[in-house]
């Protein structure tokens, strides 16, 4: 840490009844609630269409509110401009400028609000020294990488002094590579400044990888909240299950429960056993080498894909298991698993 750089503060969330309706249709955001931790990293996690990126809006004051209230440290801040929310916003784009240098980049807020050359070149150089760009404080945009324009983008953002710093898909624009270098950085970057992060994302396994906290949406409300851990191995409904990816959704006796692909044992269906609460008989559909395991999609004898949840299945089979069987598309199978694997869904 560069010991001139103001020191950051963290402050909790909180949405109360949150809603945001527009012109016609359901609402986009309905009436949600939710508190994030101050000096968390929560990840707001669904499809295309969920909310999220519209209550990300209205926490930035960038979208207005149809009803309820955001709380920052238990302050309303639901009817104050951007500017005097204690909050930043990291775009998806970047959005440096082009003309600019990565120090004047930093710097252009502090210009806006009348503070002297000297004094807003100082700062951003700190917070360029910050995110290790020191080094390239002088080049413009289009002669730094897309990792490069990120650090830069979030320099700017932090020297506002956020108490919340607010990120729309940060790692969408980079390659596979590069995301998953940033993804590491974001992360050692929230820890080092203490902020509270608040970043939404499509990616399931970015939020896993990020998140204290997640939060998954669905049409405009939480589907689901907790630790990464706890929603990919407790799921609470079929949605989430499906979305989270890796579970297979079955409907046994008992109910409706997922099973983990990677917690299934795959046989040949050599003694025609009927379904049972922890067994069910399947043909193999698809079969893709993965590296460390064989991903094997199967289909539930009889059922359509579109009729029933246990119809569409898969087992992850480790590569020296694998090799061990002769498994072919169009092979009749035995899925198990031991009662303990599986998870009841509330709905």
């Amino acid at each position: 840490m560069n010991a001139k750089t103001p020191v950051l503060h963290a402050d909790a969330i909180e949405l109360v009844a949150l809603t945001k309706c527009y012109a016609q249709g359901k609402p986009a955001v309905d009436g949600i609630n939710l508190r994030i931790a101050s000096g968390s990293y929560c990840c707001l996690l669904g499809p295309s269409g969920c909310g999220k990126s519209t209550t990300l809006r209205m926490i930035a004051g960038h979208e207005s509110v149809t009803a309820g209230d955001i709380l920052l440290e238990n302050r309303n801040i639901t009817d104050l401009p951007a500017a005097a929310r204690g909050t930043a916003m990291m775009f998806q784009s970047f959005a440096l400028f082009p003309h600019l240098s990565a120090l004047d980049n930093v710097a252009f807020s502090l210009k806006m609000k009348g503070v002297d050359k000297a004094t807003r070149q100082q700062r951003a150089a700190d917070l360029l020294e910050r995110v290790a760009m020191g080094h390239l404080s002088a080049r413009k945009p289009a002669e730094l990488s897309g990792g490069q324009q990120q650090r830069v983008a979030l320099a700017r953002a932090l020297i506002t002094q956020p108490r919340v710093l607010l990120l729309d898909e940060p790692l969408s624009a980079l390659d596979p590579f590069l995301r998953i270098q940033m993804r590491a950085e974001l992360r050692r970057w929230q820890k080092e400044l203490g902020l509270t992060f608040i970043h939404v994302t499509h990616s399931q396994e970015e939020a896993m990888a990020l998140a204290d906290t997640m939060v998954v949406m669905n049409h405009g409300v939480i589907e689901q909240m907790g630790s990464p851990h706890d929603i990919y191995n407790r799921p609470v409904s079929e949605f989430v299950a499906r979305f989270m990816g890796g579970h297979n959704v079955l409907s046994t006796a008992a109910g409706k429960i997922s099973v983990r692909a990677d917690h299934m044992q795959l046989a040949p269906d050599t003694q025609g056993l009927a379904d049972g609460d922890n067994n069910k008989r399947a043909v193999i559909t698809d079969i893709e080498y993965q590296g460390t395991y064989v991903l094997v999609g199967l289909q539930n004898p009889g059922e359509s894909l579109s009729a029933s949840a246990t119809a569409e299945m898969s087992v992850m089979v480790s590569e020296a298991g694998f090799a061990g069987q002769s498994f072919a598309v169009g092979q009749s199978v035995q899925l198990s698993w031991l009662p303990e694997a599986s998870h009841a869904l509330v709905h």
